[in-house]
């Protein structure tokens, strides 16, 4: 069996409490104080992410636009320096590669930040279609040089604004600045995979223990704690954020994802276009739906979904939800029994609990949400 690969950050976990485990060939952190505590920090206060097992690839060269263009779905082309969009990266059957983030960094300069365990894969698939288009433009990975914290919480930006000059107040969400962090140079971005506001600072791997010890001092005081895996997965499906494996794979579509935003139709041609035009004008014949439990069952992953007894789909992702107190979950399901309101069972280990399809995302700040088990305003 291959050594699990470690971040950064891996020598202070224990230091930390940190109880670690293996994810997609890393060893990871899933907690340090509690599932629980830490997502109701992140929800209220905030918490402190190692995320630096993530992929950063940098794009250049007088191409570089072509490229990427031609391997997403969302248009690069609009992208301003300084700013980033997210999108799918399709396959010739409109199934996803993967899910990204595409930062602007100059005119012919771009990082793309991929997920952990597709690393290799992308940067394959990327350098692949590079060479067969004949594009000026060169692929480098540099995951290994690159550490990633994600600072998320409502108290992100105050927390964050005491370490740094940048003027974070005027950054706007899905853009970008390069500045200091306790004196480190950093890239400070908007974005976020919790449901709340926060930052995620791209910085040097050597820089990386500094930053996350002096985060954590710094925003003590504010209820700043270390969070893991475990309340990252529960804090982004209550947000309805997709986890690619679960609700996109080499054989879902961002159609059937509920990603058709990310899919600018009047960009060009990109890889998959034909196959996704056919499923957007035919219509899907499945797609993700968010499930509210009714019984005291927790549904998760594989589990098989019913209506009337008839197999409709499965669990993509499924928990307790630590926000609505409630279980939840998405699913792949067939078109006709994804409407919201529609009664469906979910397989629980041998036994039918009952559930309903929900409006997603479960969770979005300043909407209220599900009380007494029942469905609240899910939001849209």
């Amino acid at each position: 069996m291959a050594e699990l690969k470690r971040t950064p950050l891996h020598p202070l976990y224990q230091a930390y409490g940190a109880k670690t485990v293996e994810f997609s060939g890393w060893e990871m952190p899933v907690q340090f104080s509690g599932i629980l505590r830490e997502h109701e920090a992140v929800r209220t206060a905030a918490g402190l992410f190692d995320v630096s097992h993530m992929g950063e690839f940098e794009i250049d060269g007088p191409d570089a636009v072509r490229l990427l263009q031609w391997v997403v779905t969302n248009d690069v082309d609009r992208l301003d320096i300084g700013s980033a969009l997210y999108s799918p990266m399709t396959n010739e059957h409109g199934g996803c590669v993967d899910d990204l983030l595409v930062y602007r960094l100059g005119p012919e300069r771009f990082w793309v930040v991929v997920n952990a365990g597709n690393i290799d894969k992308d940067y394959r698939w990327i350098s692949q279609w590079r060479d067969k288009l004949g594009l000026s433009a060169e692929v480098r990975d540099r995951s290994a040089e690159i550490a990633l914290l994600a600072l998320q919480g409502p108290r992100s930006e105050r927390i964050l604004q005491g370490l740094t000059d940048a003027a974070l107040g005027t950054l706007r969400y899905y853009r970008f600045l390069e500045g200091r962090v306790l004196g480190k140079p950093v890239v400070i971005s908007r974005t976020g995979y919790t449901g709340e506001d926060g930052f995620e600072l791209y910085a040097a791997a050597e820089d990386a223990q500094a930053l996350w010890q002096g985060i954590l001092s710094h925003g003590s005081s504010e209820g700043l704690i270390p969070a893991g895996l475990g309340a990252r997965d529960t804090l982004r499906l209550e947000a309805r954020l997709p986890l690619y494996g679960h609700e996109l794979t080499d054989e879902i579509t961002p159609l059937e994802a509920g990603l058709g935003m990310f899919v600018k139709w009047d960009k060009g041609p990109f890889v998959g276009r034909e196959r996704l035009l056919e499923q957007k004008e035919k219509g899907v014949s499945r797609r993700i739906a968010g499930l509210q439990v009714t019984d005291r069952a927790i549904p998760r992953a594989g589990y098989p979904v019913h209506a009337d007894g008839r197999p409709v789909g499965y669990v993509t992702s499924g928990t307790q939800s630590p926000t609505l107190k409630v279980p939840i979950a998405l699913a792949l399901l067939e078109a006709d029994a994804a409407a919201v309101g529609t009664p469906l069972t979910v397989d629980v280990r041998g036994r039918a609990a009952s559930a309903v399809v929900v409006k997603t995302p479960f969770y979005k700040r300043g909407v209220s949400q599900a009380r007494d088990g029942q469905p609240g305003r899910m939001g849209n």
